[in-house]
């Protein structure tokens, strides 16, 4: 085999000898290394598909003899982040011994259950599906790949034959099978029958290579890529177009992104007829050769291929038949022109799982589509959650270039219906979706939280994040957004730099949360400012600002608010984090205080109007929340210390002291009171919930 370090055009040579060579003779890290970098590029394999293993020799704990072990990618894992902890181990000659009790196809699911019986390694994560797959096969290191320019291959018309001619001899070729023992035997006859290959494309699934080392096998898989790849592109230059060519233009960037923003609420919607749904989009350039084209009313229908793409992705996607340049802003014109379109794809997928289920399927699952393409606009798809969103768009994307690929090739070619919904409904992934952990309390809601660059607005949104939701972290601060958002997992939080007292910087964070995650269920107005002063010195100014930022800002984010509520018909919550001052005459406070008291009355309003919706409206009122709180970093501190004749140091010992519970209050007291609003009085709205260690004076009752 041709061992080279040549700049790959299709895969960036990722391969750094120096990290290798640090990790020695250690195959189990090296094998590690070569799926992280694998991984890496989407076109190779996208996020949990593929798997990789090596083979070493170990001391059998029972035994003290040496024995053949095979490290292999643990079931639901990813290989661009597998670790140590994400792999199985298992005694490669007794997983090979099930060959003397499989029953053939009908005694494929036993089979799983038996692997089990061959563990190696007590730590071991499940074996997945595909172990057999790589145990049958005598190479040290393997890798089993989803590279689209392969697939494309996979999925062609006479696949076969174009497999010949691409590699002649050197690359064997089994029809599609689906994933089980029994695709592991028929890669091990084509081996014996072929001893010289130097890896096996699998019909509308991928691909297997192999090495002796983890290098060789890396170099190999990106190898049979790269060639894989220039064969297409030498296709595509022959034929002068893809997919028919262009049948519509593009509406330029900032349309698409403001058609985009304006949907998307009215998708999310009609996804979450079932379960609610969180959104995604993408308007790359890949995305709109596909979609813009004359071949997408026939393509589209037909489904993916490989099995990883449709398990996330459904067969097929809704091709919406709104025109690109259409006027959004009549919602319910619009939503007349979609209802069709959903309803008719729901009773097709309910005709797809009618005359294809076995007797012992699994019952119907959400029939709403997870794909959805505009046209002229993008590519949405909508999921449980933002990763499971992503990825399915990722993994269409994929399919994308496969039909591109095999289009320039010979003709695309999908599965059979009935295969694909065997794969879809196969009781070992229903049992796989059956063990995911419970779904968090606010799980499947996005939430945007004002002034959340730091203090209460902070702690609020990692409450509620940590309860499940995505977030939109808005403040006026950028570095502190940035800092905010660093602070999350991926997929979880987003931001957006926002003025509340202008109209359009809230319309803005609105459409961020539109884009970024399909809309908003859960509003937190914490922006604010504190400034004490008695009445002969409040200025105009003070009262101006106060009014602007505390009231004029709950009034612009609550109707923004329910404009996106009311296109997603899902209901929602509006919480103002207002203050006991609103409720309790003090001195030096007559600019602050008067303007929570409008928080708070607005907050009962909005409440009065908007329960039809099944939009409710709450506040949470703090009270001396002086540790980590960003309005007690300037002048507020001092005017209140005056006020009460101490110090500013004396403040948290002062504020704790007054209250009924002796206790000081922290920001993530008042993110508890938000998430007991949104996460748990799910039948209150219109309520004051105090936050404040007991201040009987503030009592609302």
């Amino acid at each position: 085999m041709k061992n080279t370090t040549q700049q790959f055009k299709y895969v960036n040579h990722l391969w750094d000898e120096k990290k290798a060579a640090d990790l020695g003779d250690d195959q189990v890290a090296l094998f590690l290394y070569r799926s992280n970098i694998l991984g890496a590029d989407l076109r190779i394999t996208n996020y949990g598909g593929g798997n990789t293993s090596c083979k070493t020799i170990e001391k059998d704990p029972l035994t003290n003899e040496d024995v053949e072990v095979m490290w292999i990618k643990g079931s639901g894992g990813d290989i661009g982040t597998l670790t140590k902890a994400g792999i199985a181990g298992l005694y490669t000659e007794r997983l090979r011994n099930l060959k003397n009790v499989y029953g053939g196809l009908e005694d494929e699911d036993r089979m799983v259950g038996l692997f089990n019986h061959c563990i190696y390694d007590l730590d071991s994560k499940a074996p997945s599906i595909d172990t057999p797959l790589h145990g049958l096969l005598p190479f040290k290191h393997i890798d089993h790949l989803h590279p689209d320019a392969l697939i494309a291959i996979a999925a062609a018309k006479d696949s076969e034959k174009v497999t010949k001619e691409i590699w002649g001899d050197t690359m064997g070729w089994v029809p599609w099978q689906r994933p089980g023992f029994d695709l592991g035997l028929q890669l091990e006859k084509c081996l014996n029958d072929n001893p010289v290959i130097r890896g096996i494309v699998l019909g509308s699934h991928g691909l297997f290579t192999w090495g002796d080392t983890s290098h060789e096998c890396y170099m190999n898989s990106l190898e049979v890529i790269e060639t894989a790849s220039e064969y297409i592109e030498k296709k595509i230059a022959e034929n002068g177009s893809v997919f028919g060519g262009q049948k519509i233009e593009s509406l330029a960037k900032e349309e698409r992104l403001e058609k985009a923003a304006q949907l998307m609420p009215m998708l999310r919607g009609l996804c979450s007829s079932e379960n609610r749904m969180i959104g995604h989009f993408n308007d790359s350039d890949v995305v709109l050769e596909y979609i813009n084209s004359n071949d997408l009313e026939r393509l589209a229908p037909m489904g993916t291929s490989c099995p990883d793409h449709f398990l996330r992705t459904k067969i097929q996607p809704l091709v919406l038949k709104l025109d690109a340049k259409e006027d959004l802003s009549d919602t319910e014109a619009v939503l007349a022109k979609l209802r069709p379109d959903f309803e008719q794809y729901r009773k097709e997928y309910q005709s797809y799982y009618d005359n294809h289920k076995r007797a012992n399927s699994p019952g119907v699952r959400d029939a709403s589509p997870v794909i959805i393409i505009y046209p002229g606009v993008g590519m949405f798809s909508f999921a449980k959650n933002k990763q499971t969103t992503r990825v399915a768009n990722e993994f269409y994307v994929n399919a994308i270039n496969v039909m591109r690929g095999a289009e320039a090739i010979t003709e695309y070619t999908s599965l059979p219906r009935q295969e694909a919904f065997d794969i879809e409904y196969w009781l070992l992934e229903e049992a796989k979706l059956q063990r995911m952990p419970k779904e968090k309390p606010l799980s499947r809601k996005v939430a945007l939280v004002t002034g959340a660059g730091g203090g209460i607005g902070k702690a609020i949104a990692d409450k509620l994040a940590e309860e499940g939701a995505n977030v939109v972290l808005t403040d006026i601060a950028e570095d502190r957004l940035k800092e905010g958002v660093a602070t999350y997992a991926r997929d979880t939080a987003s931001y957006a730099v926002c003025d509340v007292t202008k109209s359009e910087s809230v319309v803005d964070a609105y459409k961020k949360a539109c884009l970024d995650f399909g809309g908003v269920d859960i509003v937190v107005h914490s922006a604010g400012l504190a400034i004490s002063k008695p009445l002969e010195d409040t200025t105009e100014k003070d009262w101006d600002i106060l009014q602007n930022v505390l009231v004029k800002g709950q009034f612009e984010l609550a109707k923004q608010a329910v404009a996106v509520m009311r296109k997603q018909s899902l209901g929602g919550d509006f919480i103002s984090i207002a203050s006991k001052n609103g409720l309790v005459s003090g001195p030096n406070n007559v600019a602050y205080g008067t303007a929570k008291a409008a928080q708070q009355h607005m907050a009962r309003l909005l409440a009065a109007e908007l329960g039809g919706d099944k939009i409710r409206v709450n506040t949470v009122n703090p009270d001396g929340v002086i540790v980590g709180s960003k309005i007690w970093e300037g002048d507020w501190a001092e005017g209140r210390a005056k006020a009460y004749g101490i110090t500013v140091e004396e403040l948290p010992a002062h504020y704790a002291k007054r209250n009924l519970l002796n206790e000081i209050i922290y920001p993530k007291d008042i993110a508890d009171g938000v998430f007991a609003c949104v996460g748990v009085l799910n039948k209150t709205t219109g309520n004051i919930i105090n936050v404040d260690g007991g201040m009987a004076n503030a009592f609302v009752r």
